[in-house]
């Protein structure tokens, strides 16, 4: 235990050494030939190597090569930057490396708690039981989709866990243009199938159009189709778009559709000023996915599904073989009954170390903060003569593209990210918006200032005269 709590020291010393120097360095650099040689290409060892050993490993070949992520000036994708109290806690759920699949230990009662506060801060109806931690929103989307299925089976007598999915008419799922893939890929393992995924096109906001949704179903119930969910976004990954929940819920109340909404990344945008009436009627859904690991920035990885009728969830994966027998179990059971993992780690510590450091004001600061730089940013691309704001701000993204010139756009901004990222000064991603090529900037870090902002049109500006 010596030499584990000499290394432990070092281990603590060298995550606070690199979370502190992060702003200071690139935001990111191509990882050099001989760490990637080392990297991809070691062999396991025959004897065991002493833990300081692969300590100074950690220490220089892998902190040197991060994501980019923790910098303040990392816009990309939706990857946020760890949040200290997540990374504090983190060797201690590894210490007690529990399962929390069930039982009567800290696991899985402090996970009850974290998922209701997590429902309490987004405003979903919070039963006992009602929601359960993830890998991710992709995991919770597919615990979310597979109760839709199993409610709509039985609703029409039959059980699609005994029976499958054969010989029935196709169970069909709609899905907005601007979707997050996660919902797509539900939908395959799950056995709708792609060609019963509807994609319903979006209005110049790029919010689901829900004239088009009501007229699909109604088309697919005259053919014999079984449309069973529709899948709304309160937060698209593209440009921040909220669908309009409330008139998407009244259409799935009127073709007793299940209601979901992907809030996997933009659903806690509901605690921005004034961002409430946005989001009205996401309430109202039988399921809602969100990511603490993102706008939080507790560590990857850890998603929610939160549920309004747990007993869907349960009636969708519910296997208790005679091993797993628990009778000293309360009535909502364990949670490897709500969802596919039975091995399932204890992803609640870390998520409520962040969410007790930040508390309620800390977590709508938080959300305000980098709300407002989305803003100032569009305000600043508005203001620029080479540049184009492409969607409204209605998160923490920003769309929009380098227009310098009036041919080629769509080759200059679909190269910009990738010349970007090699300047190492800022980092965002690109994607395509309304048909064109865009770059997109979203922001999490509590540490992003409006200098920022500058340095990152400076650093596109600089990055096009060489393209």
């Amino acid at each position: 235990m010596d030499e584990l709590s000499t290394a432990g020291a070092r281990a603590a010393a060298l995550a606070a050494g690199h979370l502190a120097g992060v702003a200071d360095g690139p935001v990111w650099r191509p990882v050099p030939d001989a760490d990637r040689a080392w990297l991809s290409g070691q062999e396991l060892p025959e004897t065991g190597r002493p833990l300081e050993d692969l300590l100074e490993d950690a220490a220089t070949r892998i902190l040197p090569n991060p994501m980019g992520n923790g910098h303040p000036r990392f816009f990309g994708w939706v990857n946020s930057s760890p949040s200290p109290a997540g990374v504090l806690v983190e060797p201690l759920a590894a210490a007690l490396n529990p399962s929390c699949a069930g039982g009567d230990h800290a696991g899985p009662l402090l996970e009850r708690t974290v998922v209701r506060w997590l429902a309490d801060l987004v405003g979903f109806p919070h039963p006992p039981g009602g929601g359960l931690l993830t890998s991710g929103a992709s995991m919770a989307t597919i615990v979310c989709l597979a109760a839709a299925r199993q409610r709509a089976a039985r609703a029409d007598g039959w059980d699609a866990r005994e029976d499958g999915l054969s010989g029935r008419p196709p169970m069909v799922a709609y899905v907005s243009a601007e979707g997050h893939s996660c919902l797509h890929k539900a939908a395959q393992l799950l056995g709708v199938g792609a060609r019963h995924v509807r994609v319903v096109p979006v209005d110049a906001r790029h919010r689901m159009d829900v004239a088009a949704l009501r007229a699909m179903v109604a088309e697919d119930r005259a053919a014999g189709l079984r449309p069973f969910c529709v899948a709304a976004s309160a937060g698209t990954v593209n440009s921040g778009a909220v669908d309009p929940l409330d008139a998407v819920a009244d259409v799935a109340a009127e073709h007793g559709l299940w209601f979901h909404v992907d809030g996997a990344y933009g659903a806690l945008g509901v605690l921005a000023s004034g961002a409430a009436p946005r989001y009205a009627g996401m309430e109202r859904a039988d399921s809602l996915a969100l990511d603490p690991h993102k706008w939080l920035g507790v560590p990857v990885g850890c998603g929610c599904a939160l549920l309004r009728d747990p007993a869907a969830a349960r009636a969708a994966f519910s296997l208790v073989p005679a091993y797993l027998v628990d009778d000293h179990a309360d009535d909502l059971g364990w949670f490897s009954e709500y969802g596919p993992e039975q091995t399932r780690p204890f992803r609640a510590l870390k998520t409520w170390a962040t969410l007790s450091h930040l508390g309620r004001q800390g977590v709508t600061r938080l959300v305000e903060h980098t709300s407002g730089l989305a803003r100032t940013l569009a305000a600043m691309v508005e203001q620029a003569p080479d540049f184009e704001l492409l969607a409204p701000v209605e998160t923490s993204i920003t769309a929009f593209r380098h227009t310098p010139r009036e041919d080629g756009l769509d080759a200059l901004n679909r190269a910009l990210p990738a010349a970007l990222q090699r300047r190492g000064n800022a980092f965002l991603t690109g994607t395509r918006l309304g048909g064109r090529d865009a770059l997109r900037a979203c922001f999490l870090h509590p540490g992003t200032t409006e200098d920022d902002l500058t340095v990152l049109l400076d650093e596109l500006r600089l990055a096009a005269k060489d393209l």
